[in-house]
């Protein structure tokens, strides 16, 4: 399909409610710019277009106009079943991703049988410059690297990310506060050695405590690590 036939379609989709909410929780994003199409709408309408097989017209098409066209090049990205394929597209999407939104969607279902790959790219994605590519990184290593793939070089790989961006600081609380709840052992050491920013150290505590994979008695304790903010 063309550009335009695919901006049509999202149009065709709006729902002005939804915008006007969703603008309020993506403030980077240009309020013009978004067509307020639901996530289901947007999960459905890319999965159509992978079977359909007709979407390297709009995938090359970089940068979109459209926020919702970037949360549908992600969508579209997750269902691609060649790796290879896969990859290539991320690598070249990446650097055109500009809010939490549409990195935290961009999940490719293809990346769970290729991990070992995975991992070579996340190496470099999280030496980035980029917020959003440091951001990804980050989210992927917490997506397919805190289970059975956990190895301590992981955490030590984020607590070294340094970074005065708040998306960025945000995704390192949140990775720690996951990890707290999946590898407590492994990670309680860098909030008791005090490892993380003031910022993200407290954050990465608030949000161990508000999960309900931890137990109270290591809530108790999690209270007791807060520090003062510098």
């Amino acid at each position: 399909m063309t550009i335009e036939e695919i901006r049509q379609e999202l149009f065709s989709l709006q729902d002005k409610e939804y915008k006007a909410f969703q603008v309020k929780l993506i403030p980077t994003v240009d309020p013009e710019t978004v067509i307020g199409t639901r996530t289901p709408a947007l999960r459905a309408y890319a999965k159509s277009l992978v079977k359909s097989g007709d979407t390297d017209e709009f995938l090359a098409e970089l940068p979109h106009s459209y926020f919702d066209e970037n949360q549908l090049h992600a969508f579209i990205l997750s269902e691609i079943k060649d790796m290879e394929r896969c990859f290539d597209e991320v690598e070249r999407f990446l650097p055109y991703v500009d809010n939490w939104a549409t990195c935290d969607q961009l999940s490719p279902k293809v990346f769970k049988k290729n991990r070992e790959r995975l991992l070579l790219h996340i190496r470099r994605w999280i030496t980035s410059e980029e917020v959003y590519t440091i951001r990804f990184a980050i989210g992927m290593l917490m997506q397919h690297f805190l289970d059975e793939e956990f190895d301590k070089e992981y955490p030590e790989m984020v607590a070294e990310v340094w970074s005065e961006e708040y998306y960025v600081n945000m995704m390192i609380a949140w990775y720690f506060a996951t990890a707290l709840a999946k590898q407590y052992n492994a990670i309680i050491p860098y909030l008791e050695e005090q490892r993380l920013e003031a910022w993200t150290h407290n954050k990465a505590i608030q949000k161990a405590i508000e999960s309900r994979r931890i137990t109270q008695e290591q809530k108790e304790y999690l209270r007791s690590l807060k520090v003062a903010k510098k």
